[in-house]
């Protein structure tokens, strides 16, 4: 096959699927992260030769030698979205160009080939259509699709790979709150940052998670589910979670979030999240929040809600914020109207059970 923009896929069907019975079992209750389907998509990119030998294949392990570029340089980069099965029995994805663009950018940011945004979005089609009977039931259920790429040359030296290996899995998830929405409570780190401007902050890449992982340990210990991380200049400035963008809403129905200024991760969820809030009557900012103002406008009761918004949970109700110093409570710890008001709406949009305006979802099947 040759390296082009237009890929054919060769459909490998995997011979020895999981049965009828079994897939059922495992749908009753996926959690998340933790099931996986039959099938995966790869196409392979080599310098010279462009892209080439896409296919839909048999889900297994990767082969990898020892030397293999991520191993050592960390060249790696990935998105997660969903599908969702609606109840005309349709298939459908939300906004997977949106995914596909920020997918080209992180690649440019890591020095890697640029996926054809329409090669991003058939690879998705593709493994989807596929392995649709892996789409749970439920008003909360979904499949997780997870796109990734990774050097997998075999050199040691620091320069940009020639190959990479391009993959999509998938991954039915069930409810992610189980029992309902629930505020979680959050720790604002004091020693780790994020990111830095000039840094990886805007790109989805692994290194930006793997180094997150110590400060959101250190909010395990202190009791807390997720860590917030302050800008990398002056540790006073709101960045984002460790992996989700974060809003607060105000007395007079304004809705702010941290500008994009290249630390923080421009999340398809957010972007959502704005268009929706401006439509139904907020007044909508990007600009600077500062943890010290944070506290203030809690305690004066100026603030009424602050939540996360991301894939996985899509708009997360925060209730109560620790700190070295103490803690204090947004809006009495209880889920805010506005939240629960633009999660419904968000949740309904992406399920195809209402309008949609903007043009966001797309039919796969």
């Amino acid at each position: 096959m040759s390296g082009g923009d237009k890929l054919d896929f060769e459909i490998r069907p995997n011979p020895a699927p999981v049965s009828a019975a079994d897939r059922a079992a495992l749908l009753a209750n996926p959690g998340f992260g933790r099931v996986f389907t039959d099938h995966m998509v790869t196409i392979r990119y080599a310098e010279g030769k462009g892209w080439y030998d896409a296919r839909v294949e048999a889900r297994a392990p990767i082969p990898m030698d020892p030397a293999s570029a991520v191993l050592h340089y960390a060249q790696e980069i990935f998105e997660g979205l969903k599908a969702y099965r609606t109840a005309d029995g349709a298939v459908t994805m939300f906004r997977p160009e949106a995914n596909a663009a920020r997918f080209v950018a992180s690649a440019r940011r890591l020095a890697m080939p640029e996926l054809p945004e329409e090669t991003f979005v058939e690879s998705l089609r593709r493994i989807v259509e596929i392995d649709r009977e892996w789409i749970p039931e439920g008003p909360d259920a979904s499949l997780y699709l997870r796109p990734f790429m990774f050097a997998s040359e075999v050199f040691l030296g620091v320069r940009p790979a020639n190959e990479y290996l391009y993959c999509v899995i998938a991954s039915p998830a069930g409810a992610y709150f189980a029992g309902g929405v629930k505020p979680v409570t959050v720790w604002v780190s004091p020693d780790y940052t994020r990111a830095a401007p000039g840094g990886t902050g805007a790109a989805k890449c692994g290194g930006n998670y793997a180094a997150s992982l110590a400060a959101q340990a250190e909010a395990i210990e202190a009791g807390c589910d997720q860590v917030v991380f302050l800008d990398a200049v002056e540790r006073r400035f709101v960045d984002e979670l460790g992996g989700m963008n974060v809003f607060f809403v105000y007395e007079d129905n304004t809705l702010v979030t941290p500008p994009l200024t290249g630390t923080i991760l421009p999340g398809i969820t957010r972007d959502a999240v704005l268009s929706l809030a401006a439509a139904s009557g907020h007044r909508v900012e990007e600009r600077p929040v500062s943890f010290a103002d944070w506290q203030a406008d809690a305690a004066s009761g100026r603030l009424r809600e602050v939540f996360a918004c991301g894939t996985a949970a899509v708009i997360t109700p925060i209730g109560r914020v620790r700190f070295p110093d103490g803690e204090f409570l947004i809006g009495g710890g209880e889920p805010g109207r506005s939240t629960m008001a633009l999660r419904e709406q968000l949740v309904a949009i992406q399920r195809g059970e209402a309008e949609d305006p903007h043009g966001w979802v797309r039919r796969v099947c």
